[in-house]
């Protein structure tokens, strides 16, 4: 019997339970700066649609796409801050470290999709180019990358920062890597500007300028209208060709995949767990990255009888944990499979041959070689048959069917059966029986002692 709460608070909905939560991550300073920066993104983006529409330039328009990124980046950092204040709960068990992975794996696929969108146009413009105004061109591309290298620069976001590493390179980042290979060899103090690899979103904003810049030139020199949309197939596809390694990594961790670059280090690790005293087999191990640099794991292992569980578990949680962060390890103890002999009770309706009439199978084995009181091979040398009392022999298979003809039942009385000469000649009984067969078990081939016939005389 529980309390009875008459004035119980009603659940929240989704909107409350996100206003709830956007109160928690604004009470740490560390937002006000995202948050800052996140009203100043929303203005820039509208000043930069409006030019986008007054000077209809699809590449302008493709270059504004980026700042919305930029949006996105900055609530992926949001989330980032949020996911450190919460705990783990009964629901979120591992945490909520997925929250930011799967942010970025958004991300990252909304702007492939800005991406794709473009691409479309700027088939539709082919066909039909319309008239671009210079006027708010190049303002607008500066204004957008001053916006794009500040944010970039002075926030750290770490889910980004993170994938930006990890994942592989995009071809924009190795064409680059090649030109900056031959610049660094005649000028060695940019290396470590240009080498070993470029941040991508620093590149792709430089980058993306640059064709604005080249389009702004052409147009006003030469009223070449289709270098707009030439730049802007450009644009989107470097946009696409960046964030789909981050995609496909991101996608990865998602899927709970291991990591390849790990896979070594788990291996040299489960090695050396396999070679612990007391430990038989490691099995039924399974690892998946749970966040960005956080790897889960779970792993079983059969140890000796005489082993100390909790030694064992003890070494093998400190090999694992130098890589894996949250481990789970099962100790479970040897088990000897000793062969045990069964014994089936014979069921009372069996003691009564009355009942019951029995069929032998014949053996496999020839029947020359057989007796037919034992079904062993009749050798003066050979072992004493194979069979126990109330047990039927290992070449014998007994079929019982069941007598349909309703016979009273008495001690060991013969009340209309087969004599015993027709019973004989058929092949059915056991030779001797004669009136103690209602005491005997429904086995033929077994005789009452080992050694003697059923009168208890001495076997020939």
């Amino acid at each position: 019997k529980g309390t009875i709460h008459l004035f119980r608070k009603s659940q929240r909905s989704l909107v409350g339970k996100l206003t709830h939560e956007f109160r928690l991550v604004a009470a740490d300073r560390r937002s006000w700066k995202i948050l800052l920066f996140g009203a100043i993104n929303l203005i820039c983006i509208g000043f930069l649609l409006m030019w986008c529409s007054s000077t209809n330039s699809i590449a302008l328009t493709a270059y504004t796409y980026l700042t919305i990124f930029d949006l996105f980046s900055l609530v992926t950092c949001l989330i980032s801050y949020w996911v450190m204040m919460k705990k783990p709960s009964p629901v979120y068990s591992f945490g909520f470290e997925r929250f930011e992975v799967l942010a970025v794996f958004a991300s990252t696929v909304l702007a492939q999709l800005g991406a794709l969108f473009i691409l479309k146009e700027s088939a539709e413009r082919f066909l039909e180019q319309p008239e671009i105004h210079t006027g708010r061109l190049l303002v607008g591309t500066f204004v957008a990358l001053f916006f794009n290298l500040f944010t970039m620069l002075s926030i750290r976001n770490k889910p980004f920062a993170y994938v930006s590493e990890a994942a592989s390179t995009s071809w924009l980042q190795e064409h680059v890597a090649d030109l900056s290979r031959s610049i660094c060899g005649i000028i060695p103090g940019l290396s470590s500007i240009f080498l070993p690899r470029m941040n991508p979103f620093v590149l792709i904003d430089i980058a993306g300028a640059l064709a604005l810049c080249i389009t702004y030139m052409l147009i006003e020199i030469n009223n070449y209208f289709a270098v707009d949309t030439a730049s802007a197939i450009a644009i989107a596809l470097m946009t696409f060709g960046t964030m789909y390694p981050m995609s496909v990594y991101s996608g990865k961790v998602l899927l709970q995949t291991t990591p390849p670059h790990v896979i070594g280090q788990l291996d040299k690790l489960l090695r050396e767990v396999s070679t612990l005293d007391g430990v038989l087999e490691v099995r039924n191990e399974h690892f998946w990255t749970l966040g960005f640099g956080a790897l889960a794991g779970s792993v079983h292992v059969r140890i000796r009888r005489d082993a100390n569980e909790q030694m064992v578990l003890a070494h093998v949680t400190n090999r694992l944990y130098t890589l894996v962060s949250t481990l789970t390890v099962q100790i479970f103890k040897d088990d000897w499979i000793r062969p045990t002999l069964s014994s089936v009770p014979i069921a009372n309706n069996m003691l009564n041959l009355s009942d019951h009439h029995i069929i032998p199978m014949p053996s496999l084995k020839a029947a020359d070689n057989l007796n037919p009181v034992t079904s062993t091979p009749a050798k003066p040398s050979s072992p004493p048959p194979e069979f126990s009392f109330h047990t039927p022999g290992k070449n014998v298979n007994p079929v019982i069917l069941l007598n349909t003809q309703t016979r009273p039942y008495g001690l060991g009385f013969n009340h209309g059966s087969a004599p015993y000469s027709s019973v004989f000649n058929q092949g059915f009984g056991i030779p001797g029986m004669g009136a103690t067969q209602g005491f005997r078990t429904g086995f033929t081939n077994v005789p009452g002692r080992y050694g003697t016939n059923t009168y208890g005389q001495p076997r020939p």
